[in-house]
């Protein structure tokens, strides 16, 4: 199929144009509002499936690239193209849209138009980090998606929203502006911000570990890595729920993007050798951070500390590669745990979703996150429970669901690395279960514990069918997770060989 489309503008430009016009409609028409703000996410997510189906998963190569002069005093592009990498991520943020926008239809009580409009043009945005092959395209839309997330917090958040709001726009803000000097730095000696120019532009240790730096501040707070985390759980907390949705199935993994697209291919010698600190820090994340989860009171703050745990996986999955591959001198154990990274990422987007959104059913209904304001749930919402169930499994590594794939691809890469590396990182199998299981128990298990819980009604048709797309996708991808991995693959050992055959310069 050659429809010969400008896919990455489109996928770009339709949802931040839907989101104005969305706008210029106003709260006076909500229903239309909601309509329309649905056909827009359905139709983006329909192009990216056209652009799937017209993208060669033979060759490692940028495709539907798009290049225009944008600024020429700086030779800065509007130049977009995709690889097996940003693809995934993509198709990701324009399925998980329309399930948010789905989820708020009837939640969201005022200034309608302005929620919509937002997660439309945050959709626009998103699309456009992943879609960015110039450096100052990809900052521009890296910086200009905290302001719609901004707003989401500040307006529709909870009581503490203002000061979740700050912090995390703080974080998140101060370490872009590292970012942004690294890449200052590299234009002034290679004369373009093309990111494929800065991949091949020679540097020497020094200059690479510096870089490197600059980059860990900016893509290890957007993960979030230990120890620069706590701005998630306050963010989480406040968030409404498609919030939380959106920024755990997708804005977090822009910094597991960040470190794949940048960090390793531009900076592989200083990659190399931090990449015992970047292994510890990971297992921190995944091991002390999985403790701090089992004693959270909190649903969403228990969830969202899961999220950092299994976010580990993936910055362990980037850096353990080099000790993988000095210890066997064989390319395809790390290349295994780079496609399990990366598979963690998809796969954490649809259960941390699940999770969040399966919190957000509850607390529509009693306005509580708190645990024990809750038990024996199932005996007032048994199709919920189920539901509930299948992802809970699923957040705690059930083989047969995502949630396993790659995590086991991770450990089992880890494991030709060292034996207590591998042992660190599957204690989250037992962690995961411990935390998410035991929530479960309390909150769904036992008898009916208060009158506010007798009183609640199961899922709606409009529920039902948003946690049964999510859960046959969990599903599906768990037992057939081929063309995920078909997608990325040539990608994935295109950039392993440019890591390993680079030189400092």
């Amino acid at each position: 199929m050659d429809l010969n489309l400008p896919f990455l503008s489109l996928l770009i430009w339709t949802p931040i144009l839907g989101g104005i016009w969305v706008l210029y409609l106003g709260d006076g028409q909500e229903q239309t509002v909601k309509v329309f703000s649905l056909m827009v996410s359905i139709l983006v997510f329909v192009l990216s499936l056209l652009a799937y189906a017209d993208f060669d998963t033979t060759t490692s190569a940028m495709q539907f690239v798009e290049l225009r002069s944008w600024i020429d005093a700086f030779k800065i592009n509007y130049h977009l193209g995709i690889d097996g990498i940003a693809l995934p991520l993509i198709l990701l943020t324009t399925f998980t849209t329309i399930l948010v926008i789905l989820s708020a239809w009837d939640v969201i009580e005022y200034r309608i138009s302005q929620f919509m409009a937002a997660f439309l043009i945050l959709e626009g945005l998103m699309n456009g980090v992943f879609a960015s092959v110039d450096a100052i395209l990809f900052y521009f839309f890296w910086e200009a998606m905290l302001i719609p997330m901004f707003l989401i917090i500040g307006i529709w958040g909870g009581p503490r929203r203002v000061y979740a709001t700050i912090k995390f726009f703080l974080y998140t803000f101060l370490g872009s502006v590292f970012m942004l000097v690294a890449l200052l730095y590299m234009y002034s000696k290679a004369g373009s911000f093309s990111i494929p120019d800065l991949q091949a532009m020679p540097l020497s240790l020094a200059e690479q570990k510096l870089i490197f730096i600059a980059f860990f501040l900016a893509f290890a707070v957007k993960i979030p890595m230990w120890p620069v985390h706590t701005w998630l759980p306050d963010a989480h907390v406040e968030a409404p729920t498609a919030g939380s949705v959106v920024l755990a199935a997708i804005m977090l993994k822009m910094g597991g993007y960040g470190f794949i697209r940048f960090s390793l291919p531009i900076t592989p010698d200083a990659s190399m050798a931090f990449d015992s600190w970047m292994i510890v820090l990971s297992l921190i994340a995944i091991v002390y951070i999985g403790f701090v989860a089992l004693v959270q009171s909190d649903m969403k703050k228990l969830i969202a500390y899961s999220s950092i745990s299994h976010m580990g996986f993936v910055t362990l999955g980037f850096f353990i590669v080099f000790s993988i591959y000095a210890t066997t001198n064989d390319s395809s154990g790390a290349v295994m745990a780079l496609e399990g990274s990366m598979m963690q990422m998809i796969s954490h987007g649809f259960i941390s979703g699940a999770m969040f959104l399966c919190v957000g059913v509850l607390y529509d209904r009693m306005h509580s996150r708190e645990i024990s304001a809750y038990g024996g749930v199932a005996n007032t919402m048994p199709r919920f429970a189920a539901f509930m169930l299948l992802f809970t499994m699923a957040n705690a590594g059930l083989p047969g669901t995502t949630g396993f794939v790659g995590e086991f691809l991770v450990i089992l890469g880890s494991y030709q690395s060292g034996f207590w590396i591998a042992f660190l990182a599957a204690l989250t199998l037992i962690m995961g279960a411990a935390y998410s299981l035991w929530m479960y128990k309390r909150v769904i298990f036992g008898d009916v514990a208060n009158e506010h819980v007798a009183e609640l009604t199961d899922i709606n048709t409009r529920e039902t069918f948003i946690l049964a797309v999510l859960a046959i996708t969990v599903l599906v991808f768990g037992i057939w997770p081929a063309p995920i991995f078909e997608m990325m693959q040539p990608s994935i050992e295109n950039l392993f060989n440019h890591i390993i055959q680079s030189k400092t310069g």
